[in-house]
């Protein structure tokens, strides 16, 4: 785990996520909105974009960075990928996961909340393997904040 203090790059909530999602009829639709969301996230910096900022098991390129502070550990979670769905999704777990305690994330089902958004079943198997993998890294970081 890399630690670069940056502000955190993401500023949505999952309530105004969730909403706009029930606005949209079609998937079209909200497939637009999942790659808005993603060219609303700040990119990582190139120095940013190493091996260790990698996140394995996705097809596309993925990185997170992770920031931890405090007692009990908050984690800051900022991210990029070169492929504007997966950046999209990436905005999404971000929104739900950076700024919360470690311990938070442990106990959070971020698959449950795609699920609910309508997106699960509408992601390919390559994309749903890949977003298996970031949720896990996040997890991971989680863990390694708590010093599991």
């Amino acid at each position: 785990m890399q630690h670069v203090l940056i502000e955190t790059p993401f500023t949505m909530s999952m309530d105004s996520i969730i909403a706009d999602f029930d606005l949209l009829d079609d998937w079209e639709d909200r497939y637009r909105y999942v790659i808005e969301l993603g060219r609303a996230l700040p990119p990582l910096p190139e120095a940013a974009r190493t091996d260790a900022n990698k996140v394995r098991g996705c097809a596309s390129q993925v990185w997170l960075l992770t920031d931890v502070a405090g007692t009990p550990p908050v984690l800051i979670f900022h991210g990029d990928s070169d492929a504007h769905i997966v950046k999209g999704l990436v905005a999404i777990l971000l929104t739900m996961l950076s700024g919360q305690t470690a311990s938070a994330i442990l106990a959070s089902d971020p698959m449950a909340e795609f699920a609910k958004l309508g997106l699960a079943e509408h992601l390919t198997p390559q994309r749903s393997n890949g977003l298996a993998s970031m949720v896990a890294r996040f997890k991971a970081d989680a863990r390694g904040a708590l010093g599991d």
